[in-house]
C-alpha cells in the first residue's frame, strides 16, 4: 500500500513542478518555514515538499497564462501516472512468476507439520540449538540416580558420624550448599527409618566459629552409655590449622536430632609437635577399654610416613595424647578418614565400637583413606590392650600395601554400628567422573555407595566380605531369569526383558575346566591391558550393561583367567569404562583386582547394582567390589541393554542370571 500511494502522489508533483526538485521533510517543515521571498514557493505534495525553481526565467511555463499552465499539468500528470502503472503492473508480474523460486522448499518436517496443523494437532516448533540444549539437557539429566543417597543439589563428599538413634539412621556428610563444587563445607543431615528412603533436615553444623572457619570437616559419632550421642570433628580455623571439636544435640530426646550446639571448650585439641598444622584430622568414633578411658584415633603423618594418633580422656573435654601410636605405614603419607573397629570371628553379627573385647574370638580391622592415591585400604589383625597399638596379620597386606574395600571410584569411607540389626554398615563416597563444567550444568556432584554390611570371611579369616544391606531388596519389581546358557567363543546374547537404567543383576557363571587345556603359561593379566576387547582363553566373559543396541556404548564387567608360572590359574574381575560413553572429558580408567576364589567354589559370581551413572559389583559374594562412574549418551533410560558376553576362545556356561527392574527410592 505504501508503494502504490507514492506512484500516485509522485507524478502529481512532477507534474506541478516543472523543474528542478529537491525534497523537504514533513519535520524539517514543521521545525522551519521557507520565505516566501526565498528563490522559490512551497507547494504541498503528499508527504512531501518540492521547492520551486530559483530561476524561473529560465522555465517559460511561468510565464504562460493559468489556463496553458493548468493544461500542461494535467498533461504531465497522465503521462506520469501511465508510466508508474505500468511499472507497477510489470512488478506484479514478475513477483507471480518468481514466486516459487524464491520460496524456501518444504522439508520432510515441513510437510509433516503442515500435516499435523491441518489436523489441529499442537507442533512444537525447536530451532537445531534449542534441540541441540535439550538432548545435553537429557543427558546431564539422565546420570542423576534413583535411589542411591545424594542431596537434591551442590556438593557432598566424605560420609560423616553415622549412627542408629532412637529408631532412626542418621547420615552426616560434607556439603556445600552454595555450588556444586567443594568449597564452604558444613554438615548435610537426613534420617530414614530403613537405610534407603531419605528425608533431608537442616543443615547440622555451619563454619560459623574461628576454630572451624574454614570449614566443618570430616568426624564421627560416638553414642555413650548413658544414650545420649556427641560429634567429634576437625574445624579448619581462619588461620588454616586443623584441630579436633565437639558438638552435643540441643535436645537429646529429640529423635530426630535437629540441633546441634557446638561446646564451648572448642577447639578440644590441636596439633601436636611434630605434626603440621594441616596433617591432623578426621577422629574416630571412640571406644571404651577396661581402664575406663575413652580412646580416638586421629589421622596424621610424618614426613611420608602415614600414621594414627591415639588420644585418651574420662570425660571428652581433657584429653591427653599416647605415647606410642596406634599404627604407621612408611611411605604411605597422609592417612585420613581413619577407621577401627572389632569384627567377629565366629558369627556375622557386627559389634560395637565403643565395647572393645580383646579375645581370640575378635579381630580388629584399621582402614585409612589414602590422601595421595585417593584410595582405602583397610587391614585386619589384633588389638593389644597391653600396648593400645594394633598389630596387623599379614604385614604384606599391611595399610597402603594389601586389601581395599573397593577397587573403583570410592574413598573417604566410614562405618558404624546397627544396634537395631547388630550389623556393621560401611558408607563411601563416589566422585564425579566427568568435568567440574558438567556438574555445575547438572546442579549437583557426587553420591554415596549404597550402604554395605561388613563381616569378616570365615573361610578366610583374613578379608572382609561386604553386601548390599537387604533393605535394598525392598525396591526389587520385575524380575527376568535365565539359566543354563553355554557361550561359545564370540559370544554376544541380549538379555530380552532387562533395558533399563535401574536394575539388580545377580550372575553365577560355572567355573570353566581348566585343567582340560594344555597351555603355556601366561603372562600376569591387568585389567588395563585392552579391557573387555583382549582376547584370551577363558576371558574375558561376563556382562554389558549400559549397552546401545549397536554397542556404540557398553560397560563390560567380567572375569579373566590366567595361568601362572607356578601352575596356579589367576582370577581377574574387572569394570571396563573405557567405552562407556560417548562424552568428551570423562574417566575411562579399567578399574579391576584378582581375587582368592576359594577351592571348593566351583562357580565365579557377580552382583551388580545398576543406577543411570553408578554401577556397584559385588564379586564372589562380596570378597571384592568395584565401583564405576558412566555417563552414557545413548544407552539411558529404556535404551540402556543388557548383554552376555564371552570373548574368550574357550566357551563358559552362565549357570543363572537373575535381572530385577529396581523402584525409585
Amino acid at each position: 500500500m505504501p508503494l502504490l500511494v507514492q506512484c500516485v502522489c509522485f507524478p502529481i508533483a512532477i507534474a506541478m513542478a516543472p523543474g528542478k526538485v529537491s525534497f523537504v521533510s514533513d519535520k524539517e517543515r514543521r521545525n522551519s518555514r521557507v520565505a516566501e521571498n526565498e528563490a522559490g514557493k512551497i507547494l504541498e505534495g503528499k508527504g512531501f515538499y518540492v521547492l520551486m525553481p530559483d530561476n524561473k526565467a529560465d522555465y517559460p511555463e511561468f510565464k504562460t497564462p493559468a489556463r496553458s499552465l493548468g493544461t500542461c499539468i494535467i498533461f504531465r500528470f497522465v503521462f506520469l501516472t501511465a508510466i508508474c502503472i505500468a511499472m507497477i503492473m510489470c512488478l506484479l508480474l514478475l513477483i507471480c512468476l518468481y514466486q516459487p523460486l524464491l520460496a524456501p522448499a518444504k522439508s520432510v518436517k515441513d510437510t509433516a507439520r503442515s500435516k499435523q496443523s491441518a489436523s489441529k494437532l499442537p507442533v512444537p516448533s525447536t530451532t537445531k540449538g534449542e534441540r541441540s540444549a535439550n538432548l545435553v539437557d537429557k543427558f546431564l539429566s539422565s546420570q542423576r540416580t534413583a535411589f542411591h543417597f545424594q542431596p537434591e543439589k551442590n556438593w557432598m563428599n566424605d560420609p560423616n558420624g553415622p549412627m542408629f538413634y532412637r529408631g532412626y539412621y542418621h547420615f552426616f556428610y560434607q556439603y556445600n550448599p552454595d555450588a556444586a563444587v567443594w568449597g564452604n563445607i558444613t554438615w548435610g543431615h537426613s534420617v530414614s527409618t530403613d537405610l534407603i528412603h531419605w528425608h533431608p533436615l537442616n543443615l547440622a553444623m555451619v563454619p560459623d566459629q574461628w576454630y572451624d572457619a574454614e570449614g566443618v570437616w570430616s568426624g564421627s559419632a560416638t553414642v555413650l552409655p548413658d544414650g545420649k550421642p556427641i560429634i567429634l570433628y576437625t574445624g579448619l580455623s581462619n588461620e588454616s590449622v586443623q584441630s579436633q571439636n565437639m558438638a552435643v544435640p540441643e535436645d537429646s530426646f529429640d529423635p530426630l536430632l535437629r540441633k546441634w550446639v557446638k561446646v564451648p571448650q572448642n577447639p578440644m585439641l590441636v596439633p601436636p609437635p611434630g605434626i603440621g598444622y594441616t596433617d591432623f584430622r578426621d577422629p574416630t568414633t571412640a571406644w571404651l577399654e577396661s581402664d575406663r578411658l575413652w580412646r580416638i584415633a586421629i589421622g596424621a603423618k610424618e614426613g611420608t610416613t602415614g600414621l594414627a594418633l591415639v588420644y585418651k580422656t574420662s570425660d571428652f573435654l581433657d584429653w591427653s595424647l599416647q605415647s606410642n601410636f596406634l599404627h604407621k605405614v612408611a611411605g604411605t603419607g597422609m592417612w585420613e578418614c581413619v577407621d577401627f573397629y572389632p569384627v567377629s570371628l565366629t558369627g556375622t553379627n557386627g559389634m560395637d565400637t565403643s565395647k572393645v573385647e580383646v579375645d581370640l574370638l575378635v579381630k580388629h580391622v584399621l582402614k585409612a583413606s589414602l590422601y595421595d592415591n585417593k584410595h582405602d585400604y583397610y587391614t585386619v589383625g589384633v588389638y593389644s590392650g597391653d600396648f593400645k597399638t594394633f598389630i596387623p596379620d599379614d604385614p604384606a597386606k599391611d595399610i597402603g600395601l594389601g586389601l581395599r574395600y573397593d577397587y573403583g571410584k570410592f574413598y573417604a569411607s566410614k562405618t558404624f554400628y546397627d544396634p537395631a540389626q547388630e550389623r556393621r554398615i560401611l558408607w563411601g563416597w563416589v566422585n564425579e567422573s566427568d568435568s567440574e563444567l558438567d556438574d555445575l550444568k547438572k546442579g549437583w556432584a557426587s553420591v554415596q555407595t549404597i550402604p554395605r554390611t561388613l563381616i569378616l570371611d570365615r573361610h578366610t579369616g583374613s578379608n572382609l566380605l561386604q553386601w548390599p544391606v537387604h533393605e535394598l531388596e525392598s525396591l526389587r519389581g520385575d524380575k527376568v531369569v535365565f539359566q543354563d546358557k553355554v557361550l561359545d567363543g564370540g559370544a554376544l546374547v541380549k538379555v530380552d526383558g532387562a533395558s533399563g537404567a535401574q536394575l539388580d543383576i545377580e550372575v553365577s557363571f560355572k567355573y570353566p575346566d581348566v585343567h582340560k587345556l594344555y597351555l603355556p603359561e601366561q603372562k600376569e593379566y591387568e585389567c588395563s591391558q585392552g579391557g573387555a576387547t583382549l582376547r584370551g582363553v577363558f576371558g574375558p566373559f561376563g556382562l554389558l550393561v549400559f549397552a546401545a543396541d549397536n554397542l556404540v556404548e557398553q560397560t563390560a564387567v567380567y572375569f579373566y583367567l590366567t595361568l601362572r608360572p607356578d601352575g596356579k590359574w589367576v582370577t581377574t574381575v574387572c569394570s571396563d569404562q573405557s567405552r562407556s560413553s560417548l562424552a568428551t572429558g570423562i574417566d575411562r580408567t579399567v578399574y579391576g583386582t584378582a581375587i582368592n576364589k576359594s577351592p571348593t567354589e566351583n562357580f565365579l559370581s557377580l552382583r551388580l547394582i545398576v543406577d543411570h551413572s553408578i554401577v556397584e559389583t559385588f564379586v564372589q559374594q562380596g570378597i571384592a567390589c568395584i565401583t564405576s562412574r558412566v555417563y552414557p549418551t545413548i544407552a539411558i533410560d529404556r535404551d540402556a541393554h543388557v548383554f552376555l558376553f564371552n570373548n574368550g576362545s574357550e566357551s563358559i556356561t552362565m549357570q543363572t542370571l537373575q535381572v530385577w527392574q529396581m523402584s525409585s527410592a
